[in-house]
């Protein structure tokens, strides 16, 4: 037939006129193995691209940086990497928790390890500062075999070498020997966010008034609780007047126009016993210990600090950097609280104590 290809054979040889020539599918076979050949390729391309997209638990990664979420919400965390899983216990208000962090973050540091925060840590430290360590999930506090690991209150040598990969430190620990070699980094991660530093630093440029060479000084009274426990359980005794008043002299003496920035969980015992007649005290936190946030701040954006005892004012001392005057010897020397505290290891060496009044311990009242 004119037009027809070299071995067609285009004769009908039954009634259907079907094609029965041995070779006629020779041109067909080819492009149709071809084509299912193509097909294969793209469905197994494409089931790879969707596993990727997928990923399943063992391959996600935590987030490298808790502060790309909100502040109030922690990032989903991922089941044990390589490098172990670190946490600590999330015990007491706010300076408790920055000490537990940082010691944490310095301690997994040391060994290798990643550190990881609890949900509860999360949400005490996040509304303030742009930590970045990840957070776990509750699922997976749970289901972690943890190994306990209990600290004292200064930086030991066996804490180099912690063995585990999953480890939960424990205890209370607020001591710069754990974490002043990393001052800086200590410094970042506690940075605060921007709108609680303009609320700071707004507060403070109000006192300012007509002064011009003003530098503000942060007061942290510490009360509550203490003025029962200290006497009761640990033979020591809080601040009183006079401590007070020299440390407040010691800033007086030496800068031109100094304002005292007070905050207190005993405001009205502040108002009773600091001599506000100079003008320049003022009685700035609302003294709240369920929400410390706004009093810290203050405290952190002074130039200076004068702290009476515990980790809410160590904490605002190290942070602002300036000069630091701590209530010194404020237990009686048989008290078994210097068995779990070493002042020496809580106050950095350039900070200046004044030693407390131990008369009404010696006195009996």
């Amino acid at each position: 037939m004119e037009g027809a290809s070299p071995g067609w054979d285009l004769r009908p040889s039954s009634p259907l006129g079907a094609m029965t020539a041995p070779d006629s599918w020779v041109p067909f076979r080819l492009p149709l193995q071809l084509s299912l050949y193509l097909l294969a390729i793209m469905t197994f391309s494409f089931l790879i691209h969707l596993r990727s997209w997928f990923p399943t638990a063992r391959q996600r990664l935590p987030y490298p940086n808790a502060t790309d979420r909100s502040p109030t919400t922690p990032p989903t965390t991922p089941p044990a990497t390589e490098r172990g899983m670190w946490t600590v216990n999330s015990i007491g208000r706010l300076g408790n928790q920055m000490g537990e962090y940082v010691t944490l973050y310095a301690l997994a540091k040391m060994n290798g390890r990643q550190a990881y925060i609890l949900p509860q840590m999360h949400q005490q430290l996040a509304p303030l500062f742009r930590i970045t360590l990840p957070v776990l999930s509750s699922d997976v506090v749970r289901s972690v075999p943890w190994r306990n690991y209990g600290l004292h209150d200064w930086m030991s040598e066996e804490y180099r070498h912690i063995k585990g990969k999953y480890v939960r430190l424990t205890s209370t620990p607020c001591s710069w020997t754990f974490y002043h070699h990393l001052r800086q980094e200590i410094l970042q991660e506690f940075s605060f966010h921007d709108h609680v530093k303009e609320e700071a630093n707004r507060y403070l440029a109000g006192l300012r008034g007509q002064r011009r060479n003003v530098t503000y000084v942060g007061v942290h009274v510490r009360r509550g609780d203490y003025v029962r426990v200290m006497p009761q359980v640990w033979k020591g005794v809080v601040a009183d007047k006079a401590y007070l008043e020299k440390a407040m002299g010691y800033f007086r003496a030496k800068y031109q126009e100094p304002v005292f920035v007070v905050t207190s969980n005993g405001m009205e015992w502040c108002r009773e016993n600091i001599d506000a007649s100079w003008g320049d005290v003022y009685f700035s936190g609302d003294g709240k210990e369920s929400s410390p946030g706004r009093d810290f701040a203050f405290l952190a954006h002074c130039n200076h600090t004068i702290m009476t005892i515990g980790t809410f004012g160590i904490w605002a001392g190290y942070l602002v950097g300036g000069e630091t005057i701590y209530l010194a010897n404020y237990t009686l020397p048989d008290s078994r609280f210097l068995r779990v505290f070493k002042p020496e290891a809580a106050f950095l060496p350039e900070w200046i104590g004044i030693k407390a009044d131990l008369s009404p311990l010696l006195g009996g009242t």
